[in-house]
């Protein structure tokens, strides 16, 4: 009976094995996730697949990430730079007029006990100074 349960798991795993040999994962669309967390040693192996390439085994990462990727089509999708808000040149009296109302702001905030926001506030204020300062040196 021991024997018989043996014989059924052995079978059980060849089967699984099989079927993994059988399963493609070269699709298209696992490929693309993958890539760019794979080895370099598997990337030097698809690299070496691809005809015409030489000098696989002193590429580094991102260069056979490139080779890879234009010989099978795939776009590399460059992360977008963030957009940083461009500082408008603002008067000294529009800078001073901004810190009026962040005083007066500042001032209601205290009186509702929100330290954290009369702290931002604080830091507002004091940024805005030293822009004044900054400016009022230029010229």
């Amino acid at each position: 009976m021991e024997e018989e349960i043996k014989d059924e798991e052995a079978k059980g795993v060849e089967a699984e094995e099989e079927v993994e040999k059988e399963s493609p994962k070269t699709g298209a669309g696992e490929e693309e996730k993958h890539l760019d967390k794979m080895t370099v040693l598997e990337l030097r192996e698809i690299a070496k697949e691809i005809p015409g390439v030489s000098g696989v085994t002193a590429m580094k990462k991102d260069q056979l990430l490139s080779i890879i990727k234009k010989h099978r089509g795939i776009e590399d999708e460059k992360p977008g730079k963030r957009k940083v808000a461009e500082k408008v040149a603002l008067t000294v009296q529009e800078l001073k007029h901004k810190i009026v109302v962040l005083k007066a702001d500042k001032k209601s905030v205290i009186e509702k006990h929100d330290r954290k926001m009369a702290t931002v506030l604080r830091r507002r204020i004091n940024r805005l100074k030293k822009r004044i300062r900054k400016t009022e040196k230029v010229a």
